[in-house]
């Protein structure tokens, strides 16, 4: 009787189980990005602490703004590229160390084994943990720093306004639904696809490493650049990780020198972009990268 009462809730189990395995690819993939936020608040966290300290040490600096303004012949828009350099910086930080702790945290804390239980599949969780400094960095960066700028436009236009002089200046010259729109691009392809292949290599080194993935990260990139300078003596591989990595090598924009991508007079040329060899070539690279990670969580066990 007590082995019939025991058994009864196994139908049931495996009804639910087979539920949830019906359940598509992409709702699974949705879940399990929104658990990546749920479980990783400093995602979101990081770069709303750096936007609120920038935020402080301009509001010192507003008051000192009417005397700038009749003291020189424009307008300094330089805070408004320092909060969007501020969010590109906080990102690359931000999605160095996501992707070198995302699957070697689970192995670490040894809730892998509790994810493995759930019927995803290790494609899903890897790509998962790819969307978030591929899609959620990236935009995330984006509404905080246009945010931020309108922040300090508003502020901007009532401290003008309080010392009598007039904020429509400020408004016409900065351009600023121009620079949003110039943000949001360079950041989905400078910082998000340009960089598909250095996310590949950090989630690979991720999901192999035992210990101190940083360092199995960076040292064979380092020793591959150092015998490149040895026998060559050129660094064209480090310059090519580089640019992969600061999204500098997606040269589809052309960018003003001393200027940010944001600035106005840039000129981009998505079609270019979409159409260049090396951007393909490095979303070969990361699918092969993706493919040996998903393969070390499939047959790996805690650290």
């Amino acid at each position: 009787m007590n082995s019939q009462t025991n058994a009864l809730p196994e139908p049931a189990l495996r009804a639910e189980i087979v539920a949830a395995a019906d359940v598509p690819q992409w709702r699974q993939l949705y879940w399990s990005v929104k658990r990546e936020l749920w479980e990783n608040r400093w995602i979101y966290l990081a770069p709303l602490s750096a936007g609120a300290l920038f935020l402080l040490g301009f509001l010192v600096s507003a008051v000192r703004l009417p005397s700038r303004m009749r003291s020189s012949a424009g307008i300094d828009f330089v805070p408004y590229d320092m909060a969007a350099a501020l969010m590109m910086g906080t990102i690359l930080i931000a999605g160095l160390f996501y992707c070198l702790d995302a699957l070697y945290g689970e192995r670490r804390d040894r809730s892998i084994l509790f994810w493995k239980s759930l019927p995803v599949s290790d494609v899903t969780t890897v790509l998962s943990k790819l969307a978030a400094p591929m899609v959620v960095f990236p935009l995330l960066a984006f509404v905080i720093a246009v945010g931020m700028q309108w922040i300090m436009l508003l502020v901007s236009s009532l401290v003008l306004l309080a010392s009598g002089m007039s904020p429509a200046p400020l408004w016409a010259q900065l351009s600023f639904p121009q620079r949003s729109l110039l943000l949001l691009y360079h950041l989905m392809t400078g910082h998000s696809l340009w960089a598909a292949p250095i996310f590949g290599w950090l989630l690979l080194v991720s999901a192999w490493a035992r210990r101190a993935p940083f360092l199995w990260a960076t040292l064979p990139l380092l020793a591959i650049g150092f015998v490149e300078k040895v026998a060559l003596n050129s660094s064209h591989f480090l310059q090519l990780v580089l640019s992969r990595f600061t999204g500098a090598g997606s040269t589809d924009a052309m960018v003003m020198p001393g200027t940010l991508p944001t600035n106005p007079m840039t000129h981009v040329t998505p079609l270019h972009f979409l159409a260049s060899p090396g951007l393909w070539l490095g979303f070969v690279v990361m699918a092969a990268f993706l493919a040996i990670a998903v393969r070390l969580r499939r047959s790996n066990g805690p650290s």
